[in-house]
């Protein structure tokens, strides 16, 4: 795993909105950030305090789990 995607995921675990994060909208409900070519998509639930990693991959194999 590029060393920065795994920093990244790391840092969800303290600050679950950085900037620059993204809230999508569609069939499926989650967060993306960017790091570099790669997207991360995930879910908070803010009741258990939890971070949900739903995908990690490349820009265009990341989307397309959404459709």
């Amino acid at each position: 795993m590029v060393p920065a995607l795994r920093e990244a995921i790391e840092h969800l675990r303290y600050d679950p909105r950085p900037p620059g994060c993204k809230k999508l909208k569609g069939r499926v409900m989650c967060w993306r950030i960017r790091v570099g070519a790669y997207r991360v998509l995930y879910d908070i639930l803010d009741r258990d305090r939890a971070v949900v990693l739903l995908k990690v991959g490349p820009r265009k194999d990341v989307y397309r789990f959404l459709q």
